[in-house]
């Protein structure tokens, strides 16, 4: 999250909670594989399964998996969706995902965690495993080797793994598992969900519409190219910019939000916008930088940046726990209130928030307490280096939201997660704490954005993201907005 210190969850709304309580049934659970016609020809998935934890409570569930092609065409990994059931130990309780070790490696394998619609006495929770574009391909007869992956409780309490609908305690080696489903591009070909709970509604949109399908919507638009020359450029605040320079949260406690931090810079003839946070090691040497909307007039429809994401100090020691973002936001009227919304993309080069190395989050989030600390959203995650620059794109229609990086689906989350009420625009970039790096040598860190696009309304594929970028810059446009007051 960007607008404060947090932790990651993933649970629905207490309002979305209690419905779904009420539709807890003594249905029997179904036990033999799931058929599907609606397959494609030819296409076909067998999930094995294996666990090294073994025992009725753990520190982590260790579901390791593999993957096998039984069908007769290659498989785009990044069409599949493997989903392993389980019980969350209470209704409160949030969860992280791990890769400990695989075949393909850990930067190509994503973990997401997602709430059942219909609970059971085995399960109201599942890990959802994607796959990166990196991922390649799966000949048939192949499998992907071993997936050692492992899920624990955000808290790092004991959990409880015997009444979870997906785990055995005696499946040592590897065999066929019907307890774990497998879709291919929102199809599932491979296992049985809990009762009442087809993991095929809804899809998961990795095939989104091609860039000719005609968008709907008023397709009113937000542009700007960034090309001001200072923080203090009469016409940034007139196109509805503010540089933050209050104090207080998220960050370093006594740190300074420094207007002047905001500089723009000319890239072999581009001018980008370059925040920069730096710090010696103490709060009152920390400066954190942020820049958004002056107006809360953004809902849905598509939004879109392009972002330069640092791995290290432009000088001094690196080390510091730094959160770069872009995210959409609006203000929390009360704890727990649920018109609440947020939209993150936040890379943490460094780790943080219990994390030991890079990591990219991406967070959709229905509400929070910020004392004590509850929350209620849904997440994404890929633990590997984004250092560079990245084409960003979050898409919010009436039934999800979802998640681009450089053109790729990055995640997917559900519709209790959907805002209520219109949100500000936001890029910002500032230290969780200084334990990362103690030292007091100075150092500073720069994240540059090339543009921002907003267009109300309309679902963009990253594709027409891209060729309406190019059309406004060959108009010469540098700046529009059409977007109206709410």
């Amino acid at each position: 999250m960007s607008t404060r210190s947090t932790s990651r969850t993933t649970s629905r709304s207490a309002r979305a909670a209690l419905a779904l309580i009420a539709l807890v049934g003594s249905a029997a659970l179904a036990t033999l594989p799931l058929t599907t016609a609606s397959a494609a020809s030819g296409d076909g998935l067998a999930v094995q399964y294996r666990t090294s934890a073994t025992g009725a409570t753990a520190d982590q569930t260790e579901p390791w998996l593999k993957l096998r092609n039984t069908g007769t065409t290659t498989v785009q990994l990044s069409q599949v969706k493997i989903r392993y059931y389980f019980k969350a130990d209470s209704p409160t309780a949030t969860y992280r995902f791990a890769c400990s070790w695989a075949v393909k490696g850990c930067s190509v394998i994503t973990g997401t965690f997602g709430t059942l619609a219909n609970p059971t006495a085995t399960a109201d929770r599942y890990l959802e495993i994607g796959f990166t574009p990196g991922a390649g391909t799966l000949a048939p007869g192949a499998d992907t080797g071993d997936m050692q992956l492992r899920f624990y409780q955000s808290t790092w309490q004991t959990l409880t793994q015997s009444d979870d609908y997906s785990f055995s305690g005696t499946q040592l080696a590897y065999a066929d598992w019907t307890k774990v489903t497998a879709q291919i591009a929102g199809t599932n070909v491979w296992g049985t969900a809990p009762a009442g709970n087809e993991p095929t509604d809804p899809p998961t949109p990795t095939d989104p519409p091609t860039p000719t399908d005609p968008p709907t919507g008023s397709g009113q638009t937000l542009f700007d190219d960034f090309s001001y020359a200072s923080h203090t450029d009469p016409a940034l605040a007139g196109h509805g910019w503010n540089v933050r320079s209050n104090s207080g949260g998220p960050g370093v406690p006594g740190a300074t939000w420094d207007p002047s931090k905001v500089t723009f810079v000319n890239q072999s003839g581009n001018t980008v916008m370059n925040l920069e946070t730096s710090s010696a090691g103490t709060g009152s040497t920390t400066t954190h930088t942020e820049v958004l909307t002056k107006a809360t007039k953004f809902k849905n429809g598509t939004y879109a940046a392009r972002v330069k994401f640092s791995d290290a100090p432009k000088y001094g020691p690196d080390g510091d726990r730094i959160v770069q973002t872009f995210f959409t936001i609006n203000d929390l009227k009360a704890p727990m209130a649920d018109d609440y919304a947020e939209y993150d993309f936040e890379y943490l080069p460094n780790g943080g928030w219990g994390e030991p190395a890079n990591i990219l989050y991406t967070t959709s989030w229905e509400t929070y307490n910020p004392d004590p600390w509850q929350a209620v959203n849904q997440h994404s995650e890929s633990r590997q280096s984004f250092a560079g620059w990245h084409d960003l794109v979050v898409t919010i229609d009436d039934s999800r939201i979802t998640y681009y990086i450089d053109g790729a689906v990055f995640g997917t989350h559900d519709a209790a997660y959907l805002p209520e009420r219109p949100m500000s625009i936001n890029f910002n970039q500032w230290l969780i704490d200084l334990n990362g790096q103690p030292s007091t040598t100075p150092r500073a860190y720069d994240q540059q954005v090339d543009y921002v696009l907003h267009v109300k309304d309309q679902v963009l594929t990253p594709a027409q993201v891209t060729a309406k970028i190019a059309a406004l810059r060959s108009a010469g446009t540098t700046f529009v907005d059409e977007v109206p007051a709410s």
